[in-house]
């Protein structure tokens, strides 16, 4: 590991230290080696890579009212304090920005691969027996109800409408887990996702019985 990624990772554990634990560092070390083993089999910039997936969570809008500079000033006067030139921070500053489900339909045409990477491996964090994990701890983070079978889930839902979503976690699954296999830009994330698609559906199928006392 050279010395801008060794000071990068002691950087994000600094301050993602008493993070709400599905986006803490755990998270990131999991996005990071998901990100290089995509990277295997791509061409790109594995230093881009490696520097977005590390910092892509540094500031998370669902934790700062929504604010989603500030992840990008964070990352931007620290890789500046590192030296980095500035065509790569440009490039890592645009997956940081560009990352994220809700802002899918804001997303530029023609992608970078290294984007593409990253975003991947995201959202494979975000599923499979991981994804019900962390979707369940943020869900008792915010108090939100498990499950109930009159609230039926939100689909297609405005931006704004799915940042101020208080649904049950379970519907969760609905407005956002069970899309992201089909959201998967590289052959390798196609093929992690599918595992883990199929999990939380057997999941899902276990906890409805569970619930209906079958």
């Amino acid at each position: 590991m050279n010395k801008l990624i060794d000071n990068t990772v002691a950087f994000v554990k600094e301050k993602l230290e008493g993070a709400e634990a599905g986006h803490d560092w755990f998270h990131i070390e999991r996005v990071w080696k998901l990100s290089e083993k995509i990277a295997e089999t791509e061409i790109c910039n594995r230093e881009v890579v490696a520097l977005a997936a590390l910092l892509h969570d540094i500031a998370d809008p669902k934790f700062h009212n929504g604010d989603e500079t500030i992840a990008l000033k964070i990352s931007g006067a620290f890789l500046e304090s590192q030296n980095v030139p500035e065509e790569v921070i440009g490039q890592v500053l645009f997956i940081i920005k560009n990352i994220s489900f809700k802002n899918r339909g804001e997303v530029p045409q023609n992608l970078p691969v290294e984007l593409k990477i990253v975003q991947d491996a995201d959202r494979i964090d975000a599923i499979g027996a991981i994804g019900v994990a962390r979707t369940f701890n943020f869900g008792g983070f915010k108090n939100n109800l498990m499950y109930h079978p009159d609230i039926e889930p939100k689909l297609n839902m405005s931006k704004e409408e799915y940042k101020k979503s208080d649904g049950t976690t379970i519907n969760h699954f609905y407005e956002k887990l069970l899309l992201l296999k089909d959201l998967m830009n590289t052959e390798k994330g196609k093929e992690i996702a599918q595992e883990r698609h199929d999990f939380m559906l057997k999941f899902l199928d276990q906890f409805y019985k569970e619930w209906n006392v079958d």
